[in-house]
């Protein structure tokens, strides 16, 4: 087993683009799925390097700020009610309203100001929401509204999921138009039932990782904080994972934020695309562009007539605006030779971002509920 104690190294590359930290991260970013017992012995066996120099440059680079996080993932999507939702809001709130929800709101993960590529921009603020079960999406969205002082939202849920992933490493440089020979896969969000124990282990999975933290021997300290014996703190983590609640562990790169040179800026434009696809063709639709390598996140929402009737929406990360687009050609090229077709599509860029992991626990949401007025 390797040791707690950080190297002291001032010399260790941080770069992404270093060739060692680079075959790190095209491994630590999405490639670890489920839970496991020894994550960064895992990283070290698939990116081929021994397991000290993996601890090494994680540490690094989570001090110096290029990874952002390092954290075991959950599918939320199965723990709560989750949703995307726009704002309605006139640009002289705008800024008020995305420091409201990123400071005052641990249930909104991602809080995005968007432009859209085509039109106006009546809907400029996006956010991702959940609220665990037993409790109101659209009270707290209220609340929210309310706060801001917003026109209106529009809640849409995920109704399939088709792509959930990062990996902006392994996703540099691809050709445009590259995809997968088979449509992916569609995934139906269902909540799954927790017991108290399970909820102890689940919080204390999901904490981020501090520098000095990064070891063989990650859950040791986890486990008794929940206050459980590691064994069964283990066993309780891969049950969970067995039960669809468990997403990767990963790695998570600064990429919405320039981080010392700006030249380690991994991504300057990101999309968010935007289709409607016939009626009835949704999943056929999702499954076809959820093909295309270049998205990190593709699902079915219905947006509603005063969002054009969207009902398709993707994200991808691109080093420059042209070449964000091209992939978006490409993918709008392949609905129409499928016979699929669109009614209409727009890209709404993202601006300032604060990407931050959504609160899930039932008992943290009842205790913000309580202090808001919201019971």
């Amino acid at each position: 087993m390797t040791s707690l104690v950080p190297s002291t190294s001032a010399e260790i590359p941080t770069s992404p683009r270093d060739a060692v930290n680079r075959r790190i991260l095209e491994v630590s970013e999405d490639q670890i799925k489920g839970f496991s017992r020894n994550p960064m012995r895992e990283i070290a066996k698939r990116s081929g390097l021994d397991v000290q120099t993996v601890i090494e440059r994680i540490q690094a680079m989570l001090r110096t700020g290029i990874i952002r996080r390092v954290r075991q993932t959950l599918l939320a999507t199965n723990l709560a009610q989750g949703a995307l939702i726009a704002w309605k809001i006139t640009p002289d709130k705008l800024d008020h309203a995305f420091e409201f929800i990123s400071r005052e709101d641990p249930f909104s993960g991602h809080v995005v100001i968007r432009n859209s590529e085509f039109g106006s921009t009546a809907w400029p603020l996006w956010t991702t929401l959940k609220v665990p079960t037993g409790f109101s999406v659209e009270k707290h969205c209220d609340y929210i509204r309310d706060s801001i002082g917003a026109e209106k939202y529009r809640i849409m849920p995920a109704l399939r999921a088709f792509v959930l992933g990062v990996g902006h490493m392994r996703r540099k440089h691809l050709h445009v138009g590259a995809m997968a020979d088979a449509p992916a896969m569609d995934m139906v969000p269902a909540i799954v039932d927790l017991d108290d124990r399970d909820w102890r282990v689940l919080v204390e999975l999901k904490r981020d990782f501090k520098a000095d933290e990064i070891s063989e021997e990650l859950w040791a300290p986890r486990a008794a904080a929940a206050g459980l014996p590691l064994e069964e703190f283990l066993a309780v983590a891969e049950s969970l994972d067995s039960r669809g609640v468990i997403g990767r562990f990963s790695t998570f790169l600064e990429h919405t934020k320039p981080v010392g040179d700006a030249s380690e800026r991994l991504s300057s434009f990101n999309g968010l695309f935007h289709w409607s696809v016939p009626a009835g063709k949704e999943i056929e639709g999702g499954r076809e562009i959820g093909r295309f390598t270049i998205l990190t996140h593709c699902y079915w929402r219905d947006a509603g007539p005063e969002l054009d009737n969207v009902n398709i929406m993707a994200v991808a990360h691109g080093e420059t605006k042209d070449e964000v687009m091209a992939h978006k050609a490409a993918i709008d090229k392949h609905l129409i030779d499928s016979g699929i077709g669109l009614n209409y599509t727009n890209v709404y860029w993202g601006g300032r971002a604060e990407i931050k992991p959504s609160e899930v626990s039932p008992a943290a949401y009842r205790a913000w509920a309580a202090q808001h007025g919201l019971l």
